[in-house]
């Protein structure tokens, strides 16, 4: 696909979270820490699944694969972000705008898929155990993390297909710390309400319909969970809750944001910052805290890394 624009806007100015210098300041230390936390915190979750033989099962392949998503989501643009919280001058060129566009529908659209995958592997493990291994073999597993970022290309194409060719000839301040789609053709020289609807129904009502479908989805499994009283349901219902603490952290900013795209509300910054900043920082932090074997794997590998570095200081 071509991203020659035939316009007049060359570049699009970031208006970012705020105008005072104070307060920008303060961001970037905060977001700064908060992003390195980010990136180490799900990068050790897939070193700790790839490096333990315990966590070699389907959830934790999956739960890996939701950690890079997450380290990717949120690079695509918090990086820039926090430079420019140390510059005056916060543009991005059109085809730099296009691109954050292109990932955070790529990164959004494969997480939706493997965070249903997340939910059919865990509905498999509790109501049919008998033929977990059968149907969530590696045949599988590796089927929904390709078909996941399958969907991903075609939803991020998909949303491109008619933006790239918009004429963008007046205004270029687009009122987020990245170019987000509905404020960006916002800004384009055309009416653009049936690009609008299509935004909607591409975006806002499929995440709001896997929502609706993972929400009966948990919903089946934990009246499973609760007619059992072992540990080993205990347990399912602590995965479990940590699931979807996932998947409602992750769908109600997009659901919000997607299916109104035609207003700006003055929480939709905030709702921006937290899907692609707090969700994949959250993300670890749940599964560490919500699953024992997720935490003594961490110490356990942590106490290995500490060891060898400890080795090679001393030869």
């Amino acid at each position: 696909m071509a991203w020659n624009n035939q316009s007049f806007v060359t570049e699009f100015i970031l208006l970012g979270l705020s105008s005072s210098w104070e307060l920008q300041i303060f961001y970037f230390l905060f977001f700064f820490i908060v992003y390195i936390a980010t990136v180490l915190g799900n990068l050790f979750i897939v070193l700790t699944v790839i490096t333990e033989p315990r966590l070699h099962s389907p959830m934790y392949f999956l739960l890996g694969n939701l950690s890079f998503i997450d380290m990717s989501l949120a690079s695509f643009a918090t990086p820039k972000m926090i430079a420019d919280f140390l510059s005056e001058y916060k543009a991005i060129s059109f085809d730099g705008c296009i691109t954050q566009i292109f990932f955070l529908h790529l990164l959004g659209g494969a997480e939706i898929v493997l965070l249903i995958s997340m939910s059919f592997d865990r509905y498999v493990a509790i109501c049919k155990p008998l033929r977990y291994l059968t149907i969530m073999n590696q045949r599988m597993c590796v089927g929904l993390v390709i078909l996941s970022w399958i969907v991903g290309i075609f939803h991020a194409m998909s949303q491109l297909a008619f933006t790239v060719n918009l004429p963008f000839c007046g205004p270029n301040e687009v009122d987020s710390f990245f170019c987000d789609l509905p404020l960006v053709i916002k800004l384009a020289c055309v009416d653009t309400y049936i690009l609008g609807v299509f935004m909607i129904s591409t975006s806002g009502m499929i995440a709001l319909v896997c929502f609706v479908l993972l929400v009966i989805s948990y919903t089946i499994i934990l009246v499973t969970v609760r007619q059992r009283s072992s540990g080993g349901s205990s347990k399912a219902l602590s995965t479990c809750s940590a699931h979807f603490t996932v998947v409602t952290l992750f769908f109600g900013p997009c659901i919000f944001i997607y299916v109104w795209p035609f207003t700006n509300f003055p929480i939709d910054k905030v709702l921006s910052v937290f899907y692609t900043i707090f969700t994949p920082l959250l993300n670890p932090v749940i599964y560490t805290l919500r699953n024992k074997d997720v935490k003594d794997s961490m110490k356990k590998l942590s106490s290995r890394i500490f060891k060898s570095s400890k080795t090679g200081q001393n030869p």
